[in-house]
């Protein structure tokens, strides 16, 4: 583990980043890392059905309620800072502005990794826009004429965590991450997002699908070590490592 103990999660919705990284958030809390969570929406058009099933539901109400949800999510799995811009979803866009301040916050966190999500999401493009942004602002917080004096972003890996309709995305998991130790904080955080209710045992059969590959990966019946509950993440850049 690197020694500088921080991390940033890049969610394009507001219950992205408990889906599909809350364990990977809440062991690195245990284990001393400061993660920040930048949302850069809350899904109030596009993912919060529930909510405008009410009648005089308005967007300022159901914005309200998914900031809620992930404030009380964010707390459950031990985030250090939630930082929500608010850019509005279906379609989510960013401007130039938008992208400056998603770089200050990259730079401000020098982050040892980074996590997004797959590159191809055709159900839902705000998913792999935010991965492409997430890619474009990196570049530009490791450029030293970008806002010169400041401190220039390293080379953080970055993960894609798993997407919803996993075959349909061309996302292919090469690190499992056993998150047994702190599967109480993700189920708990999971049920903090009250508008998707639908989908809390999903995740849930998610994690014990893939607690059984690392199960597999981890030596298998020739001994490997026992997980229930694991989270598959896919690496964008090579590592650099001594030995193998």
């Amino acid at each position: 583990m690197s020694a500088k103990k921080t991390a940033l999660v890049i969610s394009a919705h507001a219950a992205d980043f408990v889906w599909r990284c809350g364990g990977a958030i809440a062991l690195h809390a245990s284990m001393g890392y400061k993660v920040t969570v930048a949302c850069l929406s809350f899904g109030e058009r596009g993912e919060s059905a529930k909510l405008w099933k009410q009648p005089g539901m308005t967007l300022d109400v159901v914005k309200k309620a998914r900031r809620t949800e992930a404030e009380k999510a964010a707390e459950a799995l031990g985030v250090h800072d939630l930082v929500c811009l608010d850019l509005g979803d279906y379609p989510l866009e960013l401007s130039r502005d938008d992208k400056n301040r998603l770089v200050d916050v990259i730079r401000k966190v020098q982050p040892s990794f980074m996590l997004s999500h797959s590159q191809y999401d055709p159900y839902n493009t705000d998913h792999m826009y935010a991965t492409q942004v997430a890619l474009e602002c990196r570049m530009i917080a490791q450029a030293w004429g970008h806002n010169p004096g400041e401190k220039v972003l390293g080379a953080p890996q970055l993960y894609l965590f798993e997407p919803h309709q996993t075959e349909q995305m061309s996302w292919k998991p090469d690190t499992f991450l056993d998150i047994t130790p702190v599967w109480e904080k993700k189920r708990a955080a999971i049920e903090c997002m009250e508008g998707q209710e639908h989908l809390w045992e999903y995740y849930t059969r998610v994690a014990i699908n893939r607690a059984n590959h690392f199960k597999r990966n981890s030596g298998g019946q020739s001994g490997g070590r026992d997980c229930k509950y694991a989270e598959g993440f896919q690496s964008i850049f090579p590592r650099t490592v001594d030995e193998l």
